[in-house]
């Protein structure tokens, strides 16, 4: 089965004498969950980075099918003056949406609301929202339920998790724990 995230022998340096990766290699599957842990400054936001071409490795290879992220920080994930639909609506198809919005715990008054309006677990859940209606094929998440309370975070992952069919997650966390009840593999960066 052809991955739809093939990451082969990348290697990463920010100078000479730091190297974040060294043939660094990855693949993930359609339906597979694969969790990146490791401390801060290692470079798990870096790999994001370098998937998302906002850096360029110095060797190896990077291919993917279609992806979209869901960042830690769910305020510099929204503009500013424009609603969570208006947004939603740039990037995805509503198809379906209501049917999220509810196992989400959040209601269309969230949707026609500007960002700074919302507690930060509605705007990481409507990043979340946004991020699945859009259909990847990758999804990129990092740190995605930092800004929930456990009850929630647990019940967001379990969505995910239910939302497979059709994708493959990459998942960033600290949470050692969270990464093994989810993940196929868990990927320790050091």
């Amino acid at each position: 089965m052809k991955p739809i995230l093939d990451i082969k022998n990348i290697s990463f340096r920010y100078t000479k004498n730091i190297s974040i990766f060294d043939n660094f290699s990855l693949a993930l599957a359609e339906g597979e969950i694969k969790a990146i842990v490791g401390r801060s400054g290692v470079g798990k936001s870096t790999l994001f980075e370098l998937i998302l071409g906002r850096l360029k490795h110095q060797s190896g290879s990077i291919t993917h099918e279609k992806l979209s992220q869901v960042f830690q920080d769910p305020y510099s994930s929204f503009h500013p003056t424009y609603t969570i639909r208006e947004q939603i609506y740039d990037v995805a198809s509503m198809d379906g949406y209501e049917i999220l919005l509810a196992q989400m715990g959040l209601e269309e008054i969230h949707l026609d609301t500007l960002p700074h309006k919302l507690s930060g677990g509605q705007l990481q859940r409507c990043s979340i929202l946004r991020a699945l209606l859009m259909k990847p094929k990758v999804l990129l998440l990092d740190e995605p339920t930092s800004a929930l309370d456990n009850l929630n975070q647990l019940d967001i992952m379990k969505l995910i998790v239910e939302h497979l069919e059709g994708m493959g997650v990459l998942l960033i966390t600290h949470d050692q724990n969270l990464a093994q009840w989810c993940a196929d593999e868990v990927i320790l960066l050091r």
